[in-house]
């Protein structure tokens, strides 16, 4: 096994730019980018604290705006150093749902799969993008 942190907790939002005015004016996070997934509709909005390298906030806007209050919380990701080795084993664990058919690349280069805890929780494997 080889998670490395707790990367970031997706947050489902109906407006970025509310959220991120919220998340950096109120909360006090540091805006660090957006950016238009690769499906072209969900928009991803990340945040950090001011001394940023450790857990970040992802906003995630166009998923679905129908959800309860409390399942706005998506899900929790992992850092890895090999997605692919990663993806391999959760694939091969008998008793664990792997939610993706293969890999997602972000535009940045981020790749990343979901896959589901005991309670059907969302969790995410996600190998940052090269800096």
């Amino acid at each position: 096994m080889a998670v490395r942190k707790l990367e970031h907790v997706g947050i489902m939002v109906r407006n970025m730019e509310k959220s991120i005015q919220f998340y950096t004016e109120v909360v006090g996070l540091v805006h660090l980018y957006t950016m238009t997934h690769t499906n072209g509709v969900i928009r991803l909005g990340f945040l950090a604290g001011k001394e940023s390298g450790e857990t970040e906030l992802e906003l995630v806007e166009g998923y679905n705006g129908e959800l309860p209050a409390e399942g706005r919380v998506h899900h929790v990701a992992f850092s890895v150093d090999d997605v692919e080795a990663e993806f391999a084993r959760i694939k091969s664990l008998p008793d664990v749902v792997v939610r993706d058919t293969e890999i997602t690349t972000l535009p940045n280069g981020a790749r990343y799969f979901f896959f589901e805890g005991p309670d059907g929780e969302f969790l995410e494997m996600f190998q940052p993008a090269a800096k």
